[in-house]
């Protein structure tokens, strides 16, 4: 079965998730599966909001295709939905999302002041502890 609009989603496997995530500043994943009646209803949701910001990362991943990746971010429910901004997961949730929250939650994203995550972040590791991501300067 296939879809009748443009294609401006990028497929996702384990190979290139973390070439990707690296290389993008803002990457939202859609973990869906082509048996999955929500995650058929919820594309061309994604799609339109693709298409509305080309500067972003709209991704897919099968996880019929790719349960390895599905597995080691623990997807137990689809359509789940991730975005991550500088390698930083900031959302990640079950459920298929109306055209208006995932326009929102896209701005919720650009909005986010990643220099108070990445505190945030530095302040959660345990003392000597690595943190997620090159050291600040570096």
């Amino acid at each position: 079965m296939g879809y009748d609009f443009a294609m401006t989603t990028t497929t996702l496997t384990e190979a290139t998730f973390a070439t990707t995530v690296e290389t993008s500043p803002i990457v939202l994943v859609d973990f869906w599966a082509a048996w999955c009646g929500p995650c058929r209803a919820f594309a061309p949701v994604y799609e339109t909001v693709s298409a509305a910001n080309p500067d972003i990362v709209f991704a897919k991943v099968d996880t019929e295709a790719e349960q390895g990746l599905a597995g080691a971010f623990g997807i137990t429910s689809i359509p789940t939905l991730m975005a991550i901004r500088d390698g930083v997961v900031l959302y990640s949730q079950a459920g298929a999302l109306p055209e208006q929250a995932l326009t929102n939650l896209v701005q919720a994203v650009r909005d986010v002041d990643m220099d108070e995550v990445r505190a945030s972040l530095a302040a959660q590791a345990p003392a000597g502890g690595p943190v997620d991501g090159p050291p600040a300067g570096g």
